[in-house]
C-alpha cells in the first residue's frame, strides 16, 4: 500500500527566516509554498508584512498570498478550506506542499480543523461593541473571566477575535476553548512533518528592531497613504488592525509621531514574537532548530532532517 503524500510545515516567530528556509526546501524537494499568514492573504499590504516579491520567490509557486481584497472578511475556516484544497492540488502534481508562516490559529485550523461554532449574532455583537466603546478593554477582561484559555491566546487589542470568542461562549453557554475540542475534522490523507526555527532571543529582537525601522524607511507610511487615497481602502479595513499597519495608520492620521509609531511597532513586534513561540512550543510534534532560516548551516540541517522524514 503506497504511503500518503507528505506535507512539510515551517513555523517560528516573526523575523526568524521562515520564508527563506521555505524557499530553500522548496528548491531541494520540488516544493510549492502555502502561506500561513493572516495579513499576507490581503492584496496591497506588502511592506508591513515582509511579503516576498515575485522576483524574491525565485519562480517557486506560492499559494494563499494576495488572495482577497482588504475589505473582505476572511476567516480561519475559509483559510482551512482553501489551504486543504491547495495541499491536495500540490500533492496531485507530485510536489511537496510546504506550509510557511507564523499565524498559529490558521495553522491549527488547517491541520486540526475547527469546531462548528454558532453563526454571528448581530444583536449580541452590538451589545458587546457598546460595552467595549464605553469601557475599552472590558471585553478581554470578560473573556479572561469566562474562558481563560481563549483569552490567553488572544491579544488584548484584538477586539474582533475577543468578540467572537465571547459570542461563541455566551451563545453556547460553554467556554469556546472547551467547544474547540469537540467536533473538529483533522486533515487526513497526508503525513505531516513540522520543523520550527528558534533563534537566540537577543539576536532575534535586535533583528526585529532593525526590520521595523527598515519597513518605515522603506515605504510603509507611503503604502498606507496610497491605499487610503481616493477611498480605495478604508481605514476600518481589517488588515489595518494588524501590527505595524495599525501604527502606520495612526501616523498617517496624525495620531502618532513617526518615532513614536516606530517604537510602538518595535515593542509590539517583540511581544508578538514571544507569543508566537509560546503558542508553537505547545506542539510536541515540532522538530526545533536553534537558529535563523537564513543561516546556510541551519538550512542544511533542516534539509537533512526533511530528507529522512519524506523518504520513510
Amino acid at each position: 500500500m503506497p504511503c500518503p503524500p507528505d506535507v512539510l510545515v515551517v513555523v517560528g516567530p516573526t523575523g526568524s527566516g521562515k520564508s527563506e528556509l521555505g524557499l530553500r526546501l522548496a528548491e531541494e524537494f520540488s516544493g510549492e509554498i502555502v502561506g500561513c499568514d493572516s495579513v499576507q492573504i490581503y492584496r496591497r499590504f506588502n511592506v508591513g508584512t515582509a511579503k516576498l516579491t515575485e522576483n524574491e520567490r525565485r519562480g517557486i509557486p506560492h499559494h494563499l498570498i494576495d488572495i482577497c481584497d482588504p475589505e473582505t472578511l476572511f476567516t480561519a475556516g475559509e483559510y482551512a478550506r482553501r489551504g486543504r484544497a491547495a495541499l491536495r492540488e500540490i500533492a496531485g502534481r507530485g510536489h511537496l506542499p510546504i506550509v510557511v508562516g507564523g499565524t498559529g490559529f490558521y495553522l491549527r485550523a488547517l491541520l486540526d480543523g475547527l469546531f462548528p461554532g454558532p453563526q454571528r449574532d448581530d444583536a449580541l455583537r452590538e451589545r458587546l461593541s457598546q460595552r467595549e466603546r464605553s469601557r475599552p478593554g472590558s471585553l478581554h477582561r470578560l473573556l479572561r473571566r469566562l474562558d481563560p484559555p481563549s483569552a490567553a491566546r488572544i491579544h488584548i487589542n484584538d477586539v474582533n477575535k475577543t468578540m467572537r470568542a465571547l459570542e461563541v461562549t455566551l451563545l453556547r453557554k460553554e467556554p469556546m476553548s472547551e467547544q474547540f475540542q469537540k467536533g473538529r475534522a483533522p486533515l487526513e490523507g497526508f503525513r505531516i512533518h513540522k520543523v520550527g526555527l528558534h533563534p537566540p532571543v537577543a539576536e532575534l529582537y535586535a533583528l526585529l528592531e532593525q526590520r521595523v525601522q527598515q519597513m518605515f524607511d522603506g515605504g510603509l507610511e507611503q503604502e498606507v497613504r496610497d491605499m487610503l487615497r481616493g477611498g480605495e481602502v478604508s481605514a476600518s479595513a481589517k488588515p489595518f488592525e494588524s501590527l505595524g499597519y495599525r501604527q502606520a495608520l495612526a501616523l498617517v492620521e496624525g495620531k502618532m509621531l513617526r518615532e513614536e509609531s516606530i517604537r510602538s511597532t518595535q515593542m509590539e513586534t517583540r511581544r508578538y514574537a514571544k507569543r508566537q513561540m509560546t503558542w508553537f512550543r505547545r506542539d510536541p510534534e515540532i522538530k526545533w532548530f536553534a537558529g535563523f532560516g537564513t543561516d546556510p548551516d541551519i538550512q542544511k540541517d533542516v534539509a537533512k532532517y526533511v530528507s529522512v522524514q519524506v523518504s520513510q
